[in-house]
């Protein structure tokens, strides 16, 4: 007792003893919540965007469970490439950029892994003006992408050519830069589709625009990916499994709490009610299980990157992807019986 509170004790000598008691009460409070507070340890975790699949880390934290794995979670908004590079620097902890971190483990053999798949379908769609109403139908016309090198594209493309199009030859694609730019083109006029997001779907659907296809029924890849470097899995496993048991707290209460997963996702995108509702009903069966997917899709999304950098050489996916934390995590949640 002496070593833990040396300043009440040296102090209780020269104070009476009511408000000697009242300093030992006060400062062993102090103590309780500076200690609990210490234990936690402070995460950054950068996404790139507020969409509707990014509501996992609002929850995990709004619910308390990355504070019961001894995470004080911190969310930065940051362009994919720039969190990447916070990453690598050790600024950041984890980022939702898992693609791009491919990108760059291809590109030049750098230090990341994927350990974790948010959803198993490819949250992007292709929309048309009202009078298009086939795939074929965009042969020579204008199609808006936030890209002309990016995961979405190069999904899009395999889409129109499941479809007898030739996308390089037969679609005029036009970079309309990120954002809900291409689908508000779309709507001007300016062109005649729009490779569209998941906000940029519930701006064009209720405005009349056509939904000639959902991409994430038509390929087989990972969408909202988590990535970490291989140092952190060497050097803080316990964080990593701290992180994956935490996110899939989230995961399991996405599924299983319709209404609160909803005033959530109205919290973190500053949404009014309805628009997060037809999310989640929409959206909610593309939540991956277990925040892991299949060899199949691991490989379909290399390939897709190997496509994007043009390059005949690819990796095995063991470079790109490792799932130990969350199946483990996943393991200990379903013996334990958890529920949200």
């Amino acid at each position: 007792m002496s070593k833990k509170f040396p300043l009440m004790l040296s102090l209780s000598k020269h104070v009476p003893p009511f408000f000697s008691s009242v300093l030992a009460a006060v400062l062993a409070l102090f103590i309780f919540f500076g200690a609990d507070a210490s234990a936690l340890e402070t995460v950054n975790m950068a996404l790139s965007n507020k969409n509707f699949q990014m509501i996992l880390y609002p929850i995990a934290q709004e619910r308390g469970y990355m504070q019961e794995d001894g995470i004080d979670l911190r969310i930065i908004l940051a362009r994919a490439e720039l969190s990447v590079q916070a990453t690598m620097a050790g600024s950041v902890q984890f980022n939702m950029a898992g693609n791009m971190a491919v990108v760059n483990i291809m590109k030049g053999g750098a230090p990341f892994k994927v350990i974790l798949s948010t959803n198993d379908k490819v949250l992007s769609w292709i929309l048309s003006k009202p009078e298009i109403t086939t795939l074929k139908e965009l042969k020579g016309k204008r199609v808006a992408t936030s890209g002309v090198a990016n995961v979405t594209l190069i999904m899009a493309k395999q889409v129109f050519m499941k479809h007898g199009i030739d996308p390089d030859r037969d679609i005029n694609f036009i970079n309309t830069g990120g954002g809900s730019n291409g689908v508000r083109a779309l709507m001007a006029g300016a062109v005649d589709g729009v490779i569209a997001s998941t906000a940029e779907r519930y701006i064009g659907i209720p405005a009349g625009l056509r939904e000639l296809s959902f991409i994430g029924n038509e390929v087989k890849n990972s969408w909202g990916t988590m990535a970490t470097t291989d140092q952190l899995i060497q050097e803080k496993p316990k964080l990593v499994a701290g992180m994956m048991k935490a996110s899939l707290k989230a995961l399991r209460f996405i599924r299983n709490q319709r209404d609160a997963t909803i005033a959530i996702a109205m919290k973190f995108a500053g949404l009014d009610k309805s628009l997060p509702t037809r999310m989640y009903d929409d959206l909610v069966g593309s939540f991956t299980q277990n925040g892991t997917v299949d060899e199949e899709t691991q490989r379909n999304d290399i390939e897709v990157i190997r496509q994007i950098l043009k390059t005949p050489e690819t990796i095995p996916v063991q470079r790109a992807f490792d799932f130990r934390f969350a199946r483990e995590a996943d393991r200990q949640l379903t013996q334990s019986g958890w529920r949200p």
